[in-house]
């Protein structure tokens, strides 16, 4: 502490990024600050509750970047948590991909449901996104039975079933008017930026039609899509009447928690939201700028943004490089009090879970960390191992964050050394999971969690020390009821009370460990055919394996044989083992 408060003596108060580290010179959070020496300074001189008090706990060193504008220390923020990933610092998650209703760009153009890897730049045209996936379905379904686009990817040489239902213009062989299918795109384009009066008017027409020739099943059919536009795509309450791409953030806090939304308005309507609730480490002020600064860096930046009164308009401004602006008055006021309104909405609704998550996850991982002696436990890594009498032999690897588990990261692997022990099959996957490690510079973990006893320990420990890595390893201790004991290291065991959170985070590992290796597992098995099962049984060649492949041909005929049956073709001792591996052998 001695050297932290010297240190605060020369801090200046300029612009910049700090970098606070714990005792083993870990970055654990980055934040940004208009006034270096005020804000580095309030995490010393006051106390803290929650996550801020958990942070400054760690906190054992600090180092800083001098920026010359406000402006460049959030770009710099946003860049150093990429790069460090902090222990402490909310990483926004991806946006989700929403698909988007496309007319596609070809001379006879189709519409479809598409999910382009970039919206701006594509050659299609493109209505969206959609978060409701159905109702874009749905949408497209409509539109494509009333207007007759081409339906097929590739155009045949002659006309299909959609030519004859009148769903097609029959583009492959049939002359067809540029003007009409010019009609087409522009009131299809009309409908979907809101104008459903053309569309609903071809229904009606269609609908009269159909009951005027007796066709009163066709004619229900339009009377639900009716009902359809009505209750599904009827105009919001509050829309703008402009073609301007905008969202509408604002946010709400209680009890050290802060809820954002996000609105998305595209063709004036909103089309879609985005939320996030965390724990309020910083200061509400520098939380917003990095909240707005963070989001933008995944998401598409609209040509608009409106915000509620407490952001920085003019930091955001620069560092956006786009219109940012508070309104006071109006439907954009409106917006913004909708967006408040479904922040504190979230926020309020699911606190008390949130809360009880966070002890769950965040706190049993720090106070796991406590009882392993592990000063910055952030990333675990866990390994389980499946086979069957020595067969389709797999491991997964499964990850979790701050206590949390992170799909993708999750790892499979098939097994290759033939080994029918749990030791060098732990080994070999140890082995290629972490020369990976140190060939790609992929992030290490903090702690590694083998499904097992000393024997896995040992396995892991030995192949680590190969590769010259201290990683601790340690291992899931279980009873004679497969029941999880104790944690497990190669020189103490850990006693864990089962009634505790850590307990319960073990158990949720340990479970998803298995869960996802035991998966694989029953799909490697499900793929394998008789011939890579009798490739499995000991004693059964080249020549053997030709005449029963010859003779039975599936898997099916050889698992109704008796052990008798088997042995007319077999030695006792083989056709015991390989009856023994069907009886429990099942193709999922």
């Amino acid at each position: 502490m001695d050297k932290i408060k010297e240190k605060l003596k020369l801090l200046t108060s300029s612009p910049g990024c700090y970098l606070m580290k714990n005792d083993n010179d870990v970055v654990i959070y980055v934040g940004k600050a208009k006034n270096l020496k005020r804000r580095v300074s309030s995490y010393f001189n006051k106390e803290h509750v929650g996550k801020t008090k958990a942070l400054v706990d760690n906190i054992k060193d600090f180092e800083y970047i001098v920026t010359e504008t406000e402006v460049e220390s959030l770009l710099l923020e946003i860049n150093l948590i990429k790069k460090y990933s902090p222990k402490y610092n909310i990483m926004l998650k991806d946006n989700k991909s929403y698909p988007y209703i496309e007319i596609t760009n070809e001379k006879y153009p189709r519409l479809i449901i598409s999910r382009p890897r970039k919206v701006k730049g594509h050659k299609g045209k493109l209505f969206g996104p959609y978060p409701n996936v159905y109702a874009a379905r749905k949408t497209v379904e409509l539109l494509n039975r009333i207007y007759p686009f081409r339906k097929c990817h590739t155009m045949d040489k002659k006309v299909c079933l959609y030519y004859h239902i009148g769903q097609c213009l029959g583009y492959c062989n049939k002359k067809v008017d540029d003007n009409v299918v010019s009609k087409m795109i522009n009131e299809v384009t009309s409908f979907l930026k809101g104008n459903y009066d053309e569309v609903r008017k071809k229904i009606v027409d269609l609908m009269a039609e159909a009951s005027d020739s007796l066709n009163f099943e066709r004619a229900i059919e339009y009377k639900d899509m009716l009902e359809y536009i009505d209750k599904v795509l009827e105009k919001q309450k509050i829309s703008l009447n402009d073609n301007v791409t905008r969202d509408v953030i604002n946010y709400y806090v209680k009890n050290d928690y802060v809820s954002f939304q996000v609105l998305h308005l595209r063709d004036g309507r909103i089309n879609m939201r985005d939320g996030e609730v965390f724990p309020l480490i910083d200061e509400v002020s520098e939380t917003l700028s990095y909240f707005v600064t963070s989001f933008y860096d995944k998401n598409e930046i609209p040509k608009e943004v409106l915000v509620g009164n407490d952001f920085d308009v003019e930091l955001l401004t620069k560092a956006l490089k786009t219109r940012v602006l508070i309104p006071q008055r109006g439907l954009k006021k409106k917006l913004i009090d909708m967006a408040y309104d479904n922040a504190r909405v979230v926020l309020d609704e699911r606190l008390e879970l949130i809360i009880r998550d966070e002890k769950r996850t965040f706190e049993a991982n720090e106070e796991l960390a406590r009882i392993i002696n592990v000063s910055n436990l952030k990333r675990i890594e866990a390994f389980d191992n499946a086979h069957l009498f020595g067969t389709f032999t797999v491991s997964g690897m499964v990850v979790f964050t701050n206590g949390r588990p992170d799909k993708k990261e999750y790892r499979k692997y098939k097994i290759n050394s033939g080994s029918k022990d749990d030791y060098h099959t732990m080994q070999e996957v140890i082995y290629r999971r972490y020369y990976k490690v140190l060939h790609d510079k992929l992030q290490r973990p903090d702690l590694i969690l083998v499904d097992g006893g000393i024997i896995q320990v040992n396995a892991a420990k030995e192949v680590l020390d190969s590769l010259y890595l201290d990683i601790p390893v340690l291992g899931l201790k279980k009873n004679d009821k497969h029941t999880t004991t104790a944690l497990i290291s190669q020189d103490k065991e850990y006693k864990i009370d089962k009634t505790s959170d850590v307990f319960h985070l073990l158990t949720r590992i340990q479970d998803e460990v298995h869960r996802y290796t035991i998966t694989y597992h029953k799909d490697i098995r499900s793929k394998g055919s008789l011939s890579s099962i009798l490739d499995n049984v000991s004693g059964i060649g080249v020549k053997r394996k030709k005449e029963l492949l010859r003779k039975y041909k599936t898997i099916t005929k050889l698992k109704s044989l008796t052990k008798e049956e088997l042995q007319e073709d077999l030695p006792v001792k083989v056709a015991e083992e390989l009856y023994e591996f069907l009886k429990d052998y099942k193709k999922d």
